[in-house]
C-alpha cells in the first residue's frame, strides 16, 4: 500500500504539469491569431450598423482572441479605440494601405497595423460618415496625398476626439467644394504606380 501511494503525488503531480503547459501552449497559439482578417460583403460596421462594402475609403478593424470587430472607416475605428474601457483590451488594430489600394474599393491583402500607419487628415476625399482619414504603410506616398489636397500627416498616437471632430467639420465644408470623382482617380493611379514596384 505503501508503495501506490507514493505513485500517486507524482502521477497528480505530471498531471497538472501536462495541462499547464498544454494550457501555456493554447495562450500562445491564441496569441499568434491577432493577424488582419477579410471584409465580407454582409459585415457591419460595429459602431454605427452600416453594410461596410458601400462605402469607398480605408476601413478599420480591431482583433481579440475573442472575436473581430470591423469599423466602416479609419475615423470610426479611432473613434471606438479612443473610448477609455477600449484602449484597455488587448489587441491588434489593422487600416487599409492606401498606397496600394483603389479608394473605391480597398484591398484586404494591404491590411497594415493601425499604430505604424501615416494617416492624411484634411483632405475632400469621401468615406462613410464624417472624417476620411487616408491610411498609408509609408509616409512618402502619405505626404504625396496631402501635398495633392492640402491634408496634415499624422502618426496614430497624433489622432484624438477633437482632431476626429474637427476633420470631420472640414470634411463636410470641402465635400461642397471638391467634386470626388478627381480624388478617386487620383487614389486609383497611385495604386498603378505602386503596384508597379
Amino acid at each position: 500500500m505503501t508503495r501506490r501511494t507514493g505513485h500517486a503525488p507524482r502521477l497528480l503531480l505530471a498531471l497538472l504539469l501536462g495541462l499547464g503547459l498544454a494550457g501555456c501552449g493554447e495562450g500562445d497559439k491564441a496569441a499568434t491569431n491577432l493577424g488582419p482578417v477579410a471584409f465580407h460583403p454582409s459585415d457591419e460596421c460595429h459602431v454605427c450598423g452600416m453594410v461596410i462594402s458601400e462605402f469607398p475609403g480605408p476601413k478599420g478593424e480591431a482583433v481579440a482572441r475573442d472575436g473581430v470587430k470591423k469599423f466602416c472607416s479609419t475615423a470610426e475605428l479611432f473613434g471606438w479605440w479612443l473610448q477609455p474601457e477600449n484602449r484597455r483590451l488587448e489587441l491588434q488594430l489593422y487600416v487599409h494601405d492606401m498606397g496600394k489600394s483603389a479608394w473605391d474599393k480597398p484591398d484586404d491583402h494591404y491590411l497594415i497595423d493601425a499604430r505604424k500607419a501615416w494617416y492624411v487628415v484634411g483632405t475632400p476625399l469621401q468615406g462613410s460618415m464624417g472624417a476620411s482619414l487616408a491610411s498609408f504603410a509609408d509616409e512618402p506616398a502619405a505626404r504625396q496625398l496631402a501635398e495633392q489636397y492640402g491634408g496634415r500627416v499624422l502618426r496614430f498616437e497624433q489622432i484624438d476626439q477633437a482632431l476626429l471632430q474637427q476633420a470631420a467639420g472640414q470634411q463636410h465644408d470641402m465635400a461642397h467644394d471638391h467634386a470626388p470623382a478627381p480624388a478617386a482617380e487620383h487614389m486609383e493611379n497611385m495604386h498603378h504606380m505602386h503596384a508597379g514596384h
